[in-house]
């Protein structure tokens, strides 16, 4: 298995990439190898701060990179030799069987969706994220890769966050909410309420009704439904206060003092254990990073490329949302 990695995507790049690159090939199995996407000097300079830097590291050169003020849909047409550019086409030229990147998001959103192309049935791609609750993680999409929708598009995307729970992470049924403002089947705006009756109806979805933000936290459902414009406001807000509950505990608890329990706490709320969420629905395996990833969070965004290409996601996902009707 090959993984390339955009070495240029974080803020503080290439080191982040490079750290998380060589502490994943020190503890995943042997037939993983790390391409580092990036200018090489610049890679080989901060390669040269580590020791016994792993066999299975490789580097390919790519002189460019994306910046913030680079539009999405130009970067392939106008940054070719880009690392988002380069990495993505090791994967579609079969030189490589994932791509991660902590760069613009929508960059590599954008050049995902022309490299990768969607599969066939899906017509948006969706961006899934686990997100944390009382019982085990979620994962919500779309989470900002489509901010107008049409409730065909959340049909596919409870079809897409089925079958990668249940293939990708061993959820057996998952149960499929959509996201509302209320429990009850005619509440809500035209698209959630015309979703509802759509996915009640829909064969190999597990759906268990509307959910609210306020029970989001319960960990009683597998897969959040949403647009992707509601998904992102629910991300970062997630996002903040996870941030904002572990600053509070650093700053009223002796950190020495912390029991193992508030330890598990400090892991569940931290980024970094994910690491990375994948773009569902395109014919590859594309996860995308925050752009202030943390070493730890660029091993952790390797290791759901790895699992997402061991469970073989792209050809699971082709398979079930093959004949899904569009209008």
């Amino acid at each position: 298995m090959r993984i390339a990695l955009d070495a240029m995507g974080t803020d503080q790049a290439p080191g982040p990439e490079v750290a998380g690159a060589i502490e994943a090939l020190r503890e995943f199995e042997a037939d993983v190898e790390v391409v580092l996407v990036g200018d090489e000097p610049t890679i080989r300079a901060e390669l040269a701060k580590h020791a016994d830097v792993p066999e299975r590291l490789l580097v390919h050169h790519a002189p460019d990179r994306v910046t913030a003020d680079d539009a999405p849909a130009s970067v392939i047409r106008r940054k070719p030799d880009s690392s988002v550019v380069v990495g993505l086409k090791l994967q579609k030229n079969g030189e490589a069987d994932a791509f991660v990147s902590a760069g613009s998001t929508g960059a590599v959103m954008a050049t995902s969706l022309f490299t990768l192309r969607p599969l066939p049935g899906v017509d948006r791609p969706a961006v899934g994220t686990l997100l944390p609750s009382v019982g085990e993680p979620f994962l919500l999409l779309d989470s900002g890769a489509n901010v107008d929708c049409k409730p065909h598009h959340l049909i596919q995307f409870a079809h897409l966050g089925s079958t990668y729970m249940q293939n990708t992470l061993g959820r057996a049924n998952p149960r499929v909410a959509l996201l509302n403002i209320g429990e009850e089947p005619g509440k809500g705006n035209e698209l959630v309420a015309e979703t509802y009756g759509l996915l009640a109806g829909e064969p190999g979805i597990n759906f268990v009704g509307n959910i609210e933000g306020r029970d989001i936290i319960g960990g009683e459902y597998d897969v959040v439904v949403c647009d992707g414009f509601v998904g992102n406001v629910l991300l970062k807000f997630y996002e903040s206060v996870a941030g904002l509950i572990v600053r509070r505990l650093h700053k009223e608890l002796d950190r020495s003092q912390a029991s193992e329990g508030l330890e598990f706490v400090f892991r569940v709320l931290d980024y970094a254990e994910t690491g990375g969420a994948p773009l569902l629905g395109v014919g590859g395996v594309s996860i995308i990073c925050h752009g202030e990833s943390t070493p730890a969070a660029i091993k952790s965004a390797l290791a759901v490329a790895a699992q997402a290409v061991r469970s073989d996601m792209v050809k699971q996902s082709a398979k079930d949302v093959q004949g899904i009707e569009l209008s």
